[in-house]
């Protein structure tokens, strides 16, 4: 169906990142596509990212409207309200919520009274591991300072030894740096190897220092979802043209050159850190696959998207002039950018309990059920505090 939606100035902008808008009073009902809760431990989740995790943050930030997604038709499917989440529903991060037991996710920045024992979703819709990445989002420095506050109300509300363990016990998910490969492809398109491999180590090297000041206060799990194949996006094959399975092949190569970096950022960390224990979710792969196989798991639509405007409906999701699927549990993209609820499903169940050629060294269950990490390595004045 053809959809017309009236705008402000801001009609021209080629596409939107997702955020969300979650009201904090309502207890939402589960459907039954939810997850099993497996999990016998209880443990907060620190979440950090991009779009793919954001519940809604850039709603409470004096941002352009193509860094929001707070209108219809996003939310439709579970919510049957635009949340602003970047999906008709929820999200990976929201799915590993509820099968650890805790509800899908707020914003920290939604305004109230939050009590953080369970956790905090920090993420933000076109944030990057660089402050220069649309500079006016939560880019993970800003996500890290926002988590410090929280370390210090913890220590406050529970006192050391308390806020301690939860720390310690907690497991910090994330997903980031995608939007900058973005970025540096759109800054530098014609960029060196070279180039290629510093930006790479740039990016690597702002997550690196994360893990570590995060390491400091506690913590020990870190759950790692690596960099999707933005190049296969319907939003980047509308923007290049291309046609049938291609993908925009230095895209992919920069994904994977990142990808391999974090994969051996993690290992060195590993041998360096008592206790760090970690994961990573090969969402490269998982979604690839499903891009060129969209109808091995059950879609019917795996280049174009659901909701927007152009061959691939790869822009305009919800603004202007856009088309809108009738079944978004049919498409693999609900927009140019980001897969649809059906999809997160289907790759949050990898997270949690894939096999190691998904998820390794460890998967979410595992690591959610892994024997405390030692911290006597650690003095309480290192752990508290933290401006």
């Amino acid at each position: 169906m053809r959809i017309l939606v009236i705008v402000s100035a801001m009609q021209s902008l080629g596409f939107a990142f997702c955020v969300s808008l979650f009201l904090a009073s309502i207890n939402v009902v589960i459907s039954s596509s939810s997850p099993k809760k497996e999990s016998t431990k209880q443990r907060a989740v620190f979440v950090f990212g991009d779009s793919l995790y954001d519940p809604g943050n850039n709603d409470f930030l004096n941002i352009s409207i193509d860094l929001k997604a707070d209108y219809p038709p996003y939310g439709e499917t579970f919510f049957k309200y635009p949340t602003g989440r970047c999906s008709d529903g929820r999200l990976i991060s929201d799915f590993i919520a509820l099968h650890v037991n805790l509800s899908v996710w707020k914003p920290y920045l939604e305004p109230g009274k939050q009590q953080f024992i369970n956790g905090a979703n920090f993420a933000s819709a076109g944030a990057g591991a660089l402050a220069r990445t649309n500079p006016s989002t939560l880019n993970l420095e800003r996500q890290l300072s926002l988590f410090m506050n929280v370390v210090n109300t913890l220590t406050q509300q529970l006192g050391n030894a308390e806020a301690k363990k939860l720390l310690t016990n907690a497991v910090y998910l994330s997903s980031i740096g995608g939007v900058d490969y973005e970025h540096f492809k759109s800054d530098y398109p014609n960029a060196t190897e070279s180039m290629k491999l510093e930006y790479v180590n740039w990016v690597i090297g702002n997550i690196t220092n994360a893990i570590k000041e995060i390491y400091k206060v506690g913590g020990r799990r870190f759950a790692f979802q690596n960099v999707a194949p933005v190049g296969c996006f319907p939003a980047v094959r509308q923007d290049y043209n291309l046609s049938g399975p291609q993908c925009e092949e230095e895209m992919l190569a920069l994904a994977t050159l990142h990808n391999n970096a974090l994969s051996n950022v993690c290992r060195k960390l590993e041998s360096q850190l008592s206790g760090f224990k970690y994961l990573i979710f090969d969402f490269y792969n998982s979604l690839l696959d499903r891009i060129k196989n969209f109808s091995k798991y059950g879609f019917k639509e795996g280049y174009k998207a659901c909701c927007g405007s152009g061959v691939y409906h790869g822009s305009n999701c919800g603004i202007a002039e856009y088309d809108l699927c009738t079944n978004p549990n049919d498409h693999l993209f609900f927009d140019g950018h980001h897969p649809t609820e059906h999809a997160n499903s289907q790759l949050e169940q990898l997270l949690w309990s894939g096999n190691p050629n998904v998820t390794w060294p460890l998967s979410m269950k595992q690591l959610f059920e892994f024997d405390e990490p030692e911290i006597s390595n650690l003095a309480d004045d290192d752990l508290f505090m933290h401006a």
